[in-house]
């Protein structure tokens, strides 16, 4: 017999239970006592029968619910249980509800018991899962799908029969006898994990905003590749010639590799055998690098040299305009052209090679340099005031009127155009042929007008000296 037989049974005794029992109280009744009308009896809870709206609820099961019984909502008695049939496989059971009780069209029955051995009811309730909407008015019919009823307590007692006499109870304590077992010895570690798991969780939630801002950003992204998917579908299928090749070349590809692999092994026997040769070459450069580090800026300067050969570097500082300056000496002394003539040349003091250009300011001669003692007529220096001053270079610099320059001799700051006849120093040293001292230091760069640059005249200017001297850079400052 099945569960539902079963209760099915009870039920029926139950109910031939009540009937031997009310037969019985008929029967004991006095002759001259009579039953009340049932129309006249009270409705249970106290609500009189009245008019009202009749509303019909499908169940699919009412248990021992009986006519009379009280309609409730909100455990308030609203109406009462007029009829109770049978259709098909399901309950019908009509409802008088009080005219002033409004319930949504979309209400919900169920049949409820007061108590544990009490009486049964009918409560009407709204829909707990939607909204309500509608009303319920005299006629409408709650369907099968929104009717429930309450456990028995037979059910009850026999689901728990059921559970302790063929149910789980003893697998559930082999479960906990085996999960004792299982973290017997372990409770250190079982509570340390407990522990990380609680930090990982309150890291997780103190992370909150960061995690829900990372999978916004994630949704934005998918979304972008989602509007871009035939964009990505295109370079998905470009790839593919290039992976078809890959895919071809593989065994080349990994040949290539083990090649490289063994590439790596002969390079290092290479380099550890080689490694006294190589300490020995350069014990072998160490002389010629000491020499190089020797020669200093000997080096750069000659190949400056042989840049301009074969004139000497300082040449660049002689050109102004269109035109050189050229600074001859001419020994006119008729004793000397005779001996040079017929006889060796007289011995001259040893001059002292220049190694750089000079940095005190020297005087320009305005006659030749005669040999025997004669020296020749010498300008005197300007004074300072006939100079800018150089840490505050104005933008144009004229000297005064005492200074004796020529008129219109300016000097402009470095950077200016160049005018026509004009003259740049690069270095910041005054060449011969200008009114300013050959030597005098300017600022780089400094731009000379061309009333400053002297003409070409029969003026001579420079040292005594053959071509050796011209070619060493002697002639020329």
């Amino acid at each position: 017999m099945s569960r539902r037989q079963r209760a099915n049974h009870q039920r029926s005794t139950r109910r031939r239970l009540r009937l031997l029992a009310a037969a019985l109280a008929v029967a004991l009744l006095p002759a001259g006592c009579g039953l009340p009308d049932v129309a006249d009896l009270p409705l249970p809870g106290g609500k009189p029968a009245g008019a009202g709206y009749t509303v019909t609820a499908e169940f699919a099961d009412v248990l021992d619910l009986v006519p009379r019984a009280a309609v409730k909502v909100d455990d308030v008695t609203v109406g009462t249980v007029e009829k109770i049939s049978l259709s098909g496989w399901h309950a019908q059971v009509r409802l008088r509800i009080d005219p002033a009780v409004r319930l949504p069209a979309n209400a919900t029955a169920a049949v409820r018991q007061s108590s544990l051995l009490g009486e049964k009811y009918v409560t009407v309730s709204p829909p707990p899962t939607e909204p309500a909407r509608g009303r319920l008015v005299d006629g409408d019919v709650i369907p099968l799908s929104r009717t429930t009823r309450g456990a028995e307590v037979e059910e009850v007692l026999a689901a728990l029969g059921l559970l302790l006499n063929g149910g789980g109870l003893a697998q559930l304590r082999t479960i906990n006898q085996e999960l004792g077992n299982a973290l017997a010895g372990r409770e250190a570690d079982l509570r340390d994990t407990l522990t990380q798991l609680d930090t990982f969780i309150g890291g997780l939630d103190r992370q909150k905003a960061d995690i829900v801002r990372a999978i916004d950003a994630l949704d934005r992204l998918t979304g972008r590749l989602a509007r871009q998917r035939q964009v990505v579908g295109d370079a998905l299928d470009s790839l593919a010639p290039g992976l078809t090749v890959l895919s071809r070349q593989r065994a080349q590809l990994s040949k290539a590799l083990t090649a490289l692999g063994q590439l790596g092994t002969v390079g290092t026997r290479v380099v550890e055998r080689s490694r006294a040769d190589t300490v020995a070459s350069v014990k072998a450069l160490q002389p010629i690098l000491e020499q190089l580090a020797r020669a200093g800026d000997d080096l750069p300067k000659s190949l400056d040299f042989m840049l301009s050969y074969p004139f000497p570097p300082n040449v660049t500082g002689a050109i102004v305009g269109d035109f050189v300056n050229l600074s001859v000496t001419a020994d006119l002394d008729a004793a000397t052209i005779l001996s040079n003539l017929l006889a060796a040349a007289p011995a001259r003091a040893p001059r002292t090679p220049r190694t750089q250009a000079p940095t005190a300011p020297r005087p320009p001669v305005t006659g030749p340099a005669v040999p025997g003692g004669k020296p020749g007529i010498d300008l005197p220096e300007l004074p300072l005031r006939c100079l800018p001053d150089l840490r505050h270079f104005p933008a144009t610099w004229t000297p005064p009127k005492e200074c004796g320059l020529p008129d219109g001799c300016q000097l402009l700051k470095p950077g200016s155009t160049v005018p026509i006849g004009g003259l740049l120093l690069p270095t910041g040293l005054v060449p011969p042929g200008t009114a300013f001292p050959a030597g005098t230091e300017l600022p780089d760069g400094t731009v000379l007008t061309a009333d400053c640059v002297l003409p070409v005249t029969g003026a001579v200017t420079g040292q005594i000296g053959d071509l050796a001297d011209v070619l060493g850079g002697g002639l020329i400052p």
